[in-house]
């Protein structure tokens, strides 16, 4: 196992994120831009990948605007990729990888491999303001993906992103097993999406959950993480 559209308007007329904070990047009078967030997990498994995100869409972390937001989305037979920053580009990213791995099996007769998949994912991430975790399976096993918008590709056990990240990571530190099975990869994701929800304004309302396997991506929403088995 290895870890190795434009934008919609908010109120204010700032862009919609996809990170689930409908801020997007706010520019304040000073010129300077903030950006707020979500909570993005993924976990590589014995026997596939779990990625999770929670539900939530706020302005500017203080004001929920959306209550069912989908922050994960298949690019590949059996890849998916978290969605965490500006939701335009990330969009745009997820169509552009997804033509990409359908172009590749159309010309070679077989799908990308998982590392090619995520060095084309750091090059179409590259300056964009999105940080999403890319997570999948291939003949060489499964994997996870940290990927960042300077076109970072960096490979590993688990992975986490967003606003929320650093509650999540605490909760994956502690329940991450390197031999766990697919149903305890989605539990301890779902736990760290729960966790960073307690904590983190702009995330909440519930998670999505993708198990990523060799047969596909199946999705499965939950209104409440902790009851995820």
């Amino acid at each position: 196992m290895a870890r190795p559209s434009g934008p919609a308007a908010a109120h204010d007329g700032t862009a919609r994120n996809a990170d689930g904070d409908g801020a997007g990047r706010r520019t304040a009078p000073d010129g300077t831009v903030a950006k707020t967030g979500t909570t993005t997990v993924g976990i590589a498994a014995t026997n596939g990948v779990a990625l999770a995100a929670d539900r939530r869409a706020s302005l500017g972390g203080r004001f929920v605007a959306n209550k069912g937001v989908d922050k994960v989305e298949q690019v590949h037979p059996s890849a998916a990729m978290t969605l965490s920053g500006s939701v335009g580009d990330a969009q745009a990213v997820v169509r552009q990888l997804r033509s990409e791995a359908s172009l590749y099996e159309a010309r070679r007769g077989r799908p990308l491999s998982m590392d090619a998949l995520a060095r084309v994912a750091g090059d179409l991430l590259r300056g964009a303001p999105v940080t999403p975790v890319l997570g999948g399976v291939d003949g060489d096993g499964t994997h996870v993906y940290d990927l960042d918008g300077g076109g970072g590709v960096m490979a590993d056990d688990y992975a986490a992103t967003g606003s929320g990240m650093q509650v999540a990571y605490g909760v994956l530190e502690r329940q991450y097993e390197p031999d766990a099975d697919l149903d305890g990869a989605v539990a301890a994701a779902a736990d760290a999406v729960a966790a960073a929800s307690e904590r983190d304004t702009a995330s909440g309302n519930g998670v999505l959950v993708a198990r990523v396997t060799a047969d596909g991506v199946a999705f499965e929403t939950h209104d409440d993480p902790t009851e995820v088995a």
